[in-house]
């Protein structure tokens, strides 16, 4: 057997064992089940993470050991070369260094001379730098960069990278690279693929199909079908809590990590979508939906003109033939740690809002999409690279505004039972500063502040 040959046997021999689990992921996935490979899979990744947890917890225990021995022998060390001075009872003791020093003194001074410490004008710098130090630490600028991990999971992606601690994590690694990016990502792939070819024929062959009950009812298995494919091309584990809540009509929102969110709840129910018209892969998936049945896809130049966005959406809220809308009323991404204030356009619409928590479990793979530093398709390629996606998705009751609330504090009303159900931060600023500055109403008030303390009266 020739070289050549060899090659296509293998090659045969690894295409149709994919083949075929391709297609039987496809037939659950179309009938809405599985065979608990994947609860399996998550289970071992679980005990695998608490195995490097003990390691480096052992390790960072051998490392704290170490530096107090070190520090031990270095005071010994001092005691020896007598670095000492007696008191008046002739008991030696150690001199110890100021740690605030002036930066004359601190270069001028010897080492073990004794220091008193006054009052000098640069002192005021290490405050300033604490200062700056808790501002940069806020509760909002970090909610738009991914979530670090209590422990390692074998990514190096958001934490510390700890492949080279010890010969044991460096092997359980390079092992974890060759499953994640040459077994798991090329099935994956090729199922993704799959459901987005099948989304855009099947939405194409709906739309010759003239409007009703049938059509209906064929959009939501077809789309059913391909949004669950596409989960499980991330190996999704989506635990639904309290489906008797689940929406039927109306307006439904959550809160927003990615655009994947559409994706994890379209696996349990179809949903009319709204947003921005897209370009690229998402334009793509939109104009594909938008041919098979209404959603609400506005153009740049739309979406500032507020009255004719809530004219499109009240439309559809009172014709009870079409799907339930859903909306991410923040506007952005979030790292999944918290809730950003909700724009109150929604909770205009309508006095019924049906809240949903979505909660991802970031040990497996981070879902947050940083849209500033990735485009579409390498977010989804960073996810479909992770070991699974991971995430219980609450349906809250419906909430119905009351007499005399106006829009604004039902919106707030809403983000706070979402935070409550999900185990997220609840935070009343826009979740658009992740794009644009401050706005000069908000810093007026500290500058007042701030300039009434200088005053000399």
């Amino acid at each position: 057997m020739s070289l050549e040959q060899f090659f296509i046997a293998v090659l045969s021999l690894m295409f149709f064992p994919l083949l075929a689990v391709l297609l039987l992921t496809v037939i659950l996935a179309s009938a809405g089940k599985s065979l608990g490979i994947r609860h399996l899979y998550v289970a071992l990744l679980l005990k695998i993470f608490e195995f490097v947890r003990i390691k480096l917890a052992d390790k960072s225990t051998a490392d704290e050991e170490q530096d107090s021995d070190e520090e031990l022998s270095g005071e010994e060390s001092v005691s020896e070369n007598g670095q000492k001075s007696s008191n008046e009872n002739g008991e030696s003791h150690v001199i110890k260094r100021d740690f605030h020093l002036t930066v004359a003194e601190g270069l001028t001074r010897p080492e073990w001379e004794p220091f008193k410490k006054n009052f000098e004008l640069s002192d005021i710098c290490y405050f300033s730098k604490c200062g700056m130090e808790a501002i940069i630490e806020d509760d909002v600028t970090h909610r738009f960069k991914a979530g670090e991990l209590a422990s390692w999971n074998l990514l190096t992606r958001s934490n510390r990278g700890y492949q080279f601690t010890s010969v044991r994590l460096t092997v359980l690694w390079c092992i974890g690279f060759v499953v994640r990016y040459f077994l798991l990502f090329p099935f994956r792939f090729f199922l993704a693929l799959m459901a987005v070819c099948w989304l855009v024929v099947s939405t194409a062959f709906l739309g010759y199909l003239p409007a009703g009950n049938f059509k209906r009812r064929l959009y939501r298995h077809t789309s059913l079908m391909s949004f669950r494919m596409m989960a499980r091309s991330c190996s999704a584990v989506i635990t639904f809590h309290n489906e008797e809540n689940r929406v039927k009509n109306g307006i439904c929102v959550a809160n927003h990590t990615s655009p994947i969110d559409v994706f994890m709840l379209s696996c349990d129910n179809s949903y009319a979508l709204v947003g921005q018209a897209q370009g690229g892969l998402l334009g793509l998936l939109q104009r594909a939906l938008n041919r098979a049945t209404s959603h609400v896809f506005f153009e740049r130049s739309e979406i500032k003109d507020r009255h004719l966005v809530a004219c499109r959406l009240k439309e559809h809220v009172n014709d009870l033939d079409k799907l339930p809308i859903l909306i991410f009323p923040e506007g952005t991404c979030i790292n999944n740690t918290s809730v950003m204030m909700f724009k109150k356009g929604s909770f205009e619409v309508s006095t019924t809002i049906y809240p949903v928590a979505i909660k991802y479990d970031m040990r497996f793979g981070d879902a947050f999409w940083d849209s500033s530093k990735h485009g579409m398709v390498s977010h989804l390629l960073d996810i479909m690279t992770s070991w699974a996606l991971v995430c219980d998705i609450w349906y809250l009751p419906p909430m119905h505004r009351m007499e005399g609330e106006d829009a604004v504090n039902f919106a707030g009303r809403v983000k706070r039972e979402i935070a409550r159900r999900g185990g997220l931060v609840d935070l009343d600023w826009d979740g658009q500063l992740k794009r644009t500055l401050a706005k000069e109403s908000w810093k007026q008030k500290p500058q007042e502040q701030y300039s009434n303390m200088l005053k000399v009266d």
